[in-house]
């Protein structure tokens, strides 16, 4: 049996990248009206983790307890790309772990590990490259992390950093917080504006379930 996953961090995200990788691998069919388009293939098994960030560690998100419950030894579970799984090198190592006890493979479509059958598999050699290739990136990461805080406090410094500005302000946050009071729905708003629903949610932040309501806007 063939399983497939797939991630996106946030709601404002698509799926729909992965699912076109998926589909060239032949494990996706495309079809009308069916999961925006798409369906598994015969004999695959998809599971999805859509608006959840990769600080959960993969084996404690919604859809791995799923496969857990699904996979069988001589399965295999594939990615359209490592990141979509694992955040950094210590999951790739758990996620290892609960495949090889479970005879389970592990395959990525796309990126630099691409070439393996099985990232799962219990030979040195694999391990050796999974670690190496895992650890570079990590670094890459941390170094432009690290560049983008030193950018940030240089700008700062100068007084030339304001920060990102909102998608919504002016007359328009008006807009979006007094058709929300009328009922529009997020994604609604976020359709009408031509803007993600993280925008959307910016501009109600104080409106929404938790934060307290504010007094309607004027008309």
């Amino acid at each position: 049996m063939q399983i497939v996953y797939s991630r996106v961090s946030t709601a404002a995200q698509s799926l729909l990248r992965q699912r076109h990788i998926l589909t060239e691998a032949g494990l996706l069919v495309r079809t009308e009206g069916v999961a925006e388009g798409f369906r598994p293939a015969d004999g695959v098994l998809l599971f999805e983790d859509p608006a959840t960030t990769s600080k959960i560690p993969a084996l404690d998100r919604p859809a791995f307890g799923k496969i857990a419950a699904k996979a069988h030894p001589g399965d295999t579970l594939t990615v359209s790309e490592l990141f979509r799984l694992c955040r950094d090198l210590l999951d790739i190592h758990a996620v290892r772990n609960w495949c090889q006890a479970r005879g389970v493979a592990l395959r990525v479509l796309s990126g630099p590990l691409s070439n393996f059958h099985d990232l799962a598999a219990g030979d040195a050699t694999t391990a050796v490259i999974i670690n190496v290739i895992t650890a570079v990136g990590q670094f890459q990461r941390d170094i432009q992390n690290e560049l983008t805080v030193e950018g940030i406090a240089a700008a700062e410094a100068e007084g030339r950093y304001r920060g990102r500005p909102p998608a919504l302000d002016g007359d328009r946050r008006e807009d979006v917080r007094a058709a929300f009071h009328e009922g529009a729905s997020i994604a609604a708003l976020a359709r009408a504006h031509g803007v993600s629903r993280a925008a959307v949610r910016t501009a109600l932040a104080d409106l929404l379930p938790g934060q307290g309501v504010l007094p309607r806007p004027s008309a």
